[in-house]
């Protein structure tokens, strides 16, 4: 079984192969400054999406989706704001989207989830 590091780092895998399946261009995976990281940068159109992925392997603590609060909505922002000051994206549009995988114990597979412009 997956410990917490490899989960979420499949679960990131499965999402990138979602996006570059459904036409996204990445942009960037695993942004990182010093408040933290952004999963995965991608665009969609006109849009500069920041990607927030999160993987469970059960529901005890709630879906993948709700561990996106209000707080880690803040310091996401806040992380995309450092992002736009290092890169000229200036004519694209933002927006952030939550990839939400559940792994069935059973069978090893992950049912995902994508919410558009969730915050």
């Amino acid at each position: 079984m997956m410990n917490r590091r490899e989960l979420g780092e499949w679960g990131e895998r499965k999402a990138l192969e979602y996006l570059k399946a459904n036409h996204y261009e990445i942009i960037e995976t695993n942004f990182r400054s010093f408040l933290g990281e952004i999963d995965l940068i991608v665009s969609d159109g006109e849009y500069l999406v920041f990607v927030e992925v999160k993987t469970r392997k059960s529901k005890n603590f709630g879906t993948p989706q709700e561990a996106v609060d209000f707080r880690k909505q803040q310091k996401i922002r806040r992380i995309a704001s450092i992002y736009l000051a290092e890169n000229n994206y200036s004519k694209l549009k933002i927006r952030f989207d939550v990839i939400a995988i559940c792994v069935d114990r059973e069978n090893g597979k992950g049912r995902l989830r994508h919410f558009e412009n969730v915050f």
